[in-house]
């Protein structure tokens, strides 16, 4: 594996970090522009999920834009929107703007989680694909951990006091900065060559030869010739592809294997702990600095999670990383479910006269009372507060009440981190580059992206109100059998693609 290959890889999937750092930084955020805003809990969920709705409507036309005009060229206009929507975001000067803009950055994200795998395993070859396809991963997390890193220090040096920052500007530096790593990822796209098989889909055998040899070498890059050299002149003889072609019994089983997976991957809430981290681990009761304290501490699992499944997928293989990790995240969700079903939250008179926010001393109408789920207490906080006190000052409010066994809801939060870091993070965009052929791979990977998109914007928006109406044990749950179910499913559908060339998967899975 050549220098040069490593660093297409990791420049290709930037998207990836960027996407992340969007995704952690807005958990951060939304304790400060929810209450500024007046925000409701879907309003709160629009601004949070609106760029996966965005990102839908990207995944759809991405891969078969890509297939026209280039890889290299979409991911450029990719770049560019991330630092459009970077300082809009900041600027925003009502809800409106700030979802518009959000949305901005959707479409760019959309586009590069459909690009990004799909490029880097048309660059690779068979024994290190699964590695070089899960640097987007990894790109994806480390976005995390950068931004739950700022958020905290962003957070930290605000309530010093002793800076420019102020809860009314803080949360637009901590989306301004997203501009930083969105020029970068423009720039660095200028050293990348075009993909080698998009080439020869558009008959620029020479061009691609010549960048085969240069991130391969001579020895390997003669074998990839004379393999997609076989696979172009299968292609000739087939008819031109339409939509419908998706649907034909031929790609029936691995259409449908990616589906589950696509789904499985978002309805399990993951983007719903990671976009709303600071939200939830302050229901633990650690605390407003705290619960930026910890993202840390979840970006950080992430990241050693996603290395050690780049050293074991090409090693282990996709499916037994899948069927392990799913169930881990079954067992963790289910765990965080006892834990907050345990809680019970009251407050008593020395605790509220401690409080200093405005309108903190209503609260002693309810000294004393002993609450034995999440809902009720915060509807009379509510009640009581009005919403745009109450979200602001949520944190310390229920870190005062809460009786709850924090560690083991952590662990179960922590744990859920791990297992999907080493399995459906990146496992799945591993397997949609490698289940379809080329001609297919962009209409397929684009079409079941959207499907997962709609699946983490729906979940996101409605993660929310799911709190204040189901509660933290009942929503845990949900999420937990989900996850249950899926790991049987698992059980009877996933194939094993590791080892093989994508011309030989496609000889294996594509039934005539």
């Amino acid at each position: 594996m050549t220098k040069k290959l490593i660093f297409i890889a990791f420049v290709v999937s930037l998207g990836g970090f960027l996407f992340g750092f969007d995704a952690g930084i807005i958990s951060g955020v939304m304790s400060y522009a929810g209450p500024e805003f007046n925000l409701s809990d879907i309003q709160s969920g629009w601004v949070v999920s609106s760029p996966s709705f965005a990102a839908m409507i990207a995944m759809l036309f991405s891969g078969r834009l890509s297939d026209k005009i280039g890889r290299k060229k979409m991911l450029l206009f990719v770049a560019f929107l991330y630092a459009i929507s970077a300082v809009f975001s900041a600027l925003a000067w009502s809800y409106e703007i700030l979802y518009i803009a959000r949305m901005i950055g959707g479409l760019a994200f959309g586009a590069a989680l459909v690009l990004a795998p799909m490029f880097i395993a048309e660059i690779s070859t068979a024994e290190n694909r699964g590695k070089l396809v899960a640097i987007q991963q990894l790109n994806i997390v480390l976005g995390f951990f950068v931004a739950f890193l700022s958020n905290y220090f962003f957070n930290k040096y605000n309530i010093s006091g002793d800076t420019f920052l102020t809860d009314e500007n803080v949360w637009r530096w901590m989306l301004g900065v997203e501009l930083i790593p969105a020029l970068l990822y423009f720039i660095f796209l200028f050293f990348v060559p075009r993909s080698p098989r998009w080439l020869y889909l558009r008959e620029k055998f020479d061009e691609a030869k010549e960048v085969l040899h240069q991130i391969h070498g001579k020895v390997k890059a003669e074998s990839e010739i004379a393999s997609i050299d076989k696979n172009v002149q299968s292609e000739k003889n087939k008819s031109t592809l339409k939509i419908k072609d998706l649907l034909k019994p031929s790609l029936r089983f691995i259409l449908m294997v990616g589906l589950v997976v696509g789904i499985l991957q978002q309805i399990t809430g993951i983007n719903a702990v990671y976009f709303y981290a600071t939200s939830i681990f302050k229901q633990t009761g650690v605390g407003t600095d705290a619960s930026f304290s910890s993202g840390i501490l979840l970006s950080t699992i992430t990241v050693i999670f996603t290395f050690i499944a780049m050293y074991l997928i090409d090693k282990m293989g996709r499916r037994p990383l899948l069927l392990i990790g799913t169930a881990g995240v079954a067992i963790s969700l289910l765990l965080c479910a006892y834990g907050f079903n345990q809680a019970t939250y009251q407050l008593t008179e020395q605790k509220v006269k401690q409080f200093d926010f405005q309108d903190s001393q209503k609260l002693l109408q309810i000294i004393d009372k002993v609450y034995d789920n999440d809902v009720d207490f915060k509807d009379d906080l509510k009640t009581i507060l009005g919403n745009r006190i109450y979200s602001k000052n949520d944190g310390v409010i229920i870190e005062a009440a809460a009786n709850i066994n924090a560690n083991l809801i952590l662990v179960g939060i922590l744990g859920f981190i791990a297992c999907f870091a080493f399995s459906l993070g990146p496992v799945m965009w591993v397997l949609l580059s490698e289940l379809y052929p080329i001609k297919y791979r962009g209409l397929a990977i684009g079409g079941i992206a959207f499907v997962n998109s709609l699946i983490s914007s729906i979940v996101q928006l409605i993660f929310p109100w799911e709190l204040s109406n189901f509660g933290n044990a009942l929503t845990f749950f949900i999420f937990g059998i989900i996850a249950s179910l899926g790991f049987i499913i698992f059980i009877k559908i996933l194939p094993e693609t590791k080892g093989k060339s994508l011309e030989e998967l496609e000889a294996e899975l594509i039934k005539n």
